[in-house]
């Protein structure tokens, strides 16, 4: 009887020997550290700054994203609110929103996640007045993303600040011997790809809201192409 144990403690052992390795698999991409995966990776990570530049919210590209790369079963972006964080608005966020120092603005931080990877964390400082009350209501209660809130109100962004945080290849590697391959490690991607800074307009030009975005490894986190 003892010995009849023996298989079954070995499999156990195994499967908890490799939860661990799944856990890891799914909190960011696994792309091989090749030179083609770098040259794919850095094609992507330029499209997804191009396609977010010129959307008009940034909710609705990370929803096509979410969906076109099967990040998750249900492809609709989510808001999570995260709550007891507070950044007043700095002087010059005062100015770029036309309003004084005696104008209220509220501060919400938020992880706009697909499914359960988060693809962008951001900073978003709004300007109550220039809102609904059912808006007000939504931004301060439920975990609704900024951009369905206000979606009424048309606006669009105007981006003042864009950077990429990480290149897969340096600035002129087309003119430079290929690195290396080494196809049986994993592409070390950093957490953080992109960050954009934008106003959100009304069509009058009317600033709502200021938001500082980053753009995490998460939209990179699908199965690459063989």
């Amino acid at each position: 009887m003892r010995n009849s144990w023996r298989p079954i403690a070995a499999l156990l052992a195994l499967c908890a020997a490799a939860m661990p390795l799944f856990a890891v698999a799914q909190t960011g991409p696994a792309w091989p550290d090749t030179f083609l995966a770098r040259v794919e990776t850095l094609a992507l990570i330029e499209t997804l700054n191009a396609d977010l530049l010129a959307t008009r919210l940034a909710t609705l590209t990370l929803d096509k994203w979410c969906a076109d790369h099967k990040l998750a079963s249900e492809t609709k972006i989510r808001a999570r609110l995260i709550r007891g964080v507070d950044k007043p608005a700095s002087q010059e966020q005062r100015v770029r929103l036309q309003i004084d120092q005696s104008e209220p603005v509220k501060f919400r931080h938020v992880e706009l996640a697909c499914g359960d990877r988060v693809l962008s964390e951001a900073d978003n400082w709004y300007v109550p007045s220039r809102l609904s009350a059912e808006m007000n209501r939504l931004l301060e209660t439920t975990d609704t993303p900024f951009g369905r809130v206000v979606a009424d109100l048309k606006p669009f962004r105007q981006n003042f600040a864009a950077v990429v945080l990480w290149k897969p290849l340096p600035d002129g590697w087309e003119l430079q011997p290929p690195p290396g391959d080494h196809p049986g490690e994993l592409l070390s991607v950093p957490h953080a790809l992109l960050e954009h800074r934008a106003l959100v307009l009304t069509p009058e030009l009317k600033p709502i809201s200021e938001v500082d975005e980053v753009y995490t490894r998460e939209n990179l986190a699908f199965t690459p192409p063989n």
